[in-house]
């Protein structure tokens, strides 16, 4: 059973064969897929897309690159789609992103503390994203301790995942667990917890080694579980199964 759980299947990049793609994702062994939201017309797309498909699931956010969307608003309509539609298990994909800084470091601060306090609220964990912000992502985790979650495509360092995950937080790894120069990335999967690790594709983006280059699905995690499995000194079966349950254990346990 291998668990996609994060995957931006509403993406434009699938527009012309979305379909199909799902379709045949059971046959390629995925067994299920969490689509985060980014925004709140991809968050409705996210609701619409899960139930079309049984192993499809989301989460609704508003991604530090439309942070300045973010309003009561738009937070009411994500507090409704998750109230409304029980496959809706999350709130994201939600952070800070400090690499291109389109969007002012306070707004996008402003909206990851709005969406973090959804979540309290609701009492649902968050898929938080992390680019180049460590240091302010973990201060906001530490304002909102009732809060917890999984950092995705994690980049951060050793240190800052045993920390997270003493606290409680999961950390996923996606295709750049199996790049060529991801000394760094390996060190922090080496250091998490087998309970606390959970594995994605990031589709359409981040296409594991030796796809790189080429158009990412739910279909290519193979590559990253098999990495893992070398890294966990296990087979890819073992891992596929320990990530899954880990993932269930995170999204679909009250």
């Amino acid at each position: 059973m291998l668990f996609d759980t994060h995957a931006h299947m509403d993406d434009h990049a699938f527009d012309a064969d979305r379909e199909a793609l799902l379709d045949d994702l059971p046959n390629q062994g995925i067994a299920l897929v969490m689509n985060p939201g980014c925004s709140l017309e991809s968050s409705r797309n996210v609701d619409r897309l899960t139930k079309e498909y049984d192993f499809l699931y989301g989460a609704v956010g508003s991604h530090p690159d439309v942070a300045d969307e973010v309003s009561e608003e738009v937070r009411e309509e994500y507090r409704t789609l998750c109230r409304q539609n029980p496959k809706i298990k999350a709130i994201g994909e939600i952070g800070l992103d400090y690499y291109y800084e389109d969007i002012p470091r306070e707004i996008q601060k402003n909206a990851f503390r709005m969406q973090m306090a959804l979540a309290q609220e609701l009492d649902m964990p968050v898929i938080v994203h992390d680019r180049e912000a460590h240091g302010d992502c973990f201060e906001t985790v530490l304002r909102h301790p009732g809060v917890r979650g999984v950092f995705h495509s994690y980049s951060g360092s050793a240190e800052m995942a045993r920390e997270l995950t003493r606290r409680g937080w999961y950390i996923s790894f996606s295709g750049t667990l199996t790049f060529k120069n991801a000394r760094r990335v390996r060190e922090a999967a080496l250091a998490v917890p087998r309970d606390r690790l959970l594995v994605e594709t990031d589709a359409p983006y981040l296409a594991p080694h030796p796809m790189r280059g080429k158009l990412n699905h739910s279909g290519l995690l193979v590559h990253t579980l098999s990495t893992l499995a070398e890294l966990w000194e296990c087979t890819p079966e073992e891992a596929a199964a320990i990530t899954a349950q880990n993932g269930k254990n995170l999204f679909f346990t009250p």
